[in-house]
């Protein structure tokens, strides 16, 4: 059968069926001007719970002056090739010395991107020989690094339900019992989960390690410069920073840009540095993102106000939600979800709604991202954003549920 057949034919998938309709719209949608609370949709301003920019540090003057300066002098081309051939620079390695001093860590790697940064990192800490067992509901890069190991050894890969400790411990007792003397173990899981805005179990899974021999791997994507007295992630707002094995992070939330970084023990980050392959085998990210991102970390060490200001406004939107008979399930993080009960269909009325009558956007997921017969809003609070944003989203939300359900004869006027 001829490749491009076979493609087009995948029709089947529930994603697939949706996707002419609502492309544009609930995907692929286009926000214009300045990155903010306010930006334009399809000629409307929107106030935007949208945006990975937990800090606000998109448009922060020093950060914006920095990434131009930095431009002017190097340009996007420097540094040219691999880091390991001929990109190594300054600020890479003051970059990566400051992050490991903010993880608490001896060393610490930068990495061009999260997600290629973390299936690569699965794929060298582990031969076929070692056991993996990870958070059934972790991120699609956690999902792609175990389907790598699973193509080398596919019995010594086990899920457990997410967030359930007593589950991963019995799954721990039953793979201490399977492995051989040389077999190593990894427990992977994240430090917020970024659809839930659920915070991992990190304390609780730490104290296993009293029981089990394994390392712990944590993604902290969405924790890192939000959470903790310093913003130093999900680990120290638990008080387990230390107990972390491998410390994952990145700058594509807090720090409003692009790249991550895994800090651990020095001997095990150099071993890395030369054997993890989307970073040996790709072209370094372009000096100003690096240079940039010291700025933006400097800024997240030091304005303490910016994190206590987006979970302040994160706190608020939970409570307005609530007090709305709204289901956000349990998160304690930057993120809050809504989750109501609508079929696609109603979905794309309540998607239409909020944003054509009432100026809200937000990201909506339905089925197979969730259950079938559910959409899940998801709200990003920021450090830019208002009590009065909270008030008018929560409002608009509740009002847009409300009447979507009521079956009334709704006449989109403002968005086709």
């Amino acid at each position: 059968m001829d490749l491009f057949e076979k493609v087009r034919q995948r029709t089947g998938s529930p994603i697939a069926q949706l996707s002419h309709r609502v492309h544009g719209k609930a995907t692929f949608p286009k926000l214009v001007g300045e990155i903010g609370t306010r930006m334009e949709y399809r000629g409307k301003q929107m106030l935007v719970w949208s945006l990975n920019n937990y800090l606000g540090l998109a448009n922060h003057r020093e950060v914006r002056a920095a990434d131009a300066v930095s431009a002017t002098r190097h340009g996007l081309a420097a540094p040219m090739g691999s880091r390991m051939l001929s990109g190594e620079t300054d600020d890479l390695e003051l970059l990566e010395a400051e992050l490991a001093d903010y993880a608490r860590k001896p060393a610490a790697l930068f990495l061009n991107y999260g997600y290629q940064g973390m299936f690569s990192l699965i794929d060298e800490l582990l031969t076929r020989h070692d056991w993996l067992v990870y958070d059934a509901e972790s991120h699609a890069c956690i999902v792609d690094g175990v389907r790598l190991h699973q193509g080398r050894s596919d019995r010594r890969v086990r899920p457990f339900p997410h967030n359930d400790v007593d589950w991963l411990e019995r799954v721990l007792r039953r793979v201490s019992r399977l492995r051989a003397p040389d077999e190593a173990l990894l427990v992977i899981t994240e430090g917020v989960f970024g659809m839930s805005g659920v915070q991992g179990r990190l304390k609780e899974i730490v104290a296993l390690k009293e029981k089990f021999d394994f390392r712990l791997l944590v993604d902290d994507a969405h924790g890192f410069g939000v959470l903790g007295p310093n913003g130093g992630g999900t680990g120290e707002a638990q008080g387990v920073q230390e107990e972390i094995d491998l410390y994952f992070g990145t700058f594509a939330k807090a720090g409003a840009s692009i790249g991550a970084f895994v800090a651990s023990d020095p001997d095990v980050i150099w071993q890395l540095r030369y054997g993890i392959r989307s970073q040996i085998f790709a072209k370094g990210l372009p000096w100003p993102i690096v240079s940039g991102n010291r700025v933006r970390l400097r800024i997240m060490r030091t304005e303490a106000w910016r994190r206590e200001r987006c979970l302040a406004i994160a706190g608020a939107l939970r409570k307005g939600l609530r007090e709305q008979g709204l289901n956000i399930g349990n998160p304690d993080s930057a993120v809050t979800p809504v989750f109501l009960e609508m079929d696609h269909e109603r979905a794309e009325r309540l998607i239409n709604w909020l944003r054509g009558h009432y100026n809200v956007f937000c990201s909506a997921v339905a089925y197979p991202v969730v259950p079938a017969g559910t959409v899940q809003l998801r709200l990003i609070a920021t450090a830019e954003h208002t009590l009065d944003d909270v008030r008018a989203t929560v409002s608009a939300i509740a009002q847009a549920y409300e009447e979507v359900n009521a079956d009334r004869d709704i006449v989109l006027a403002a968005t086709p």
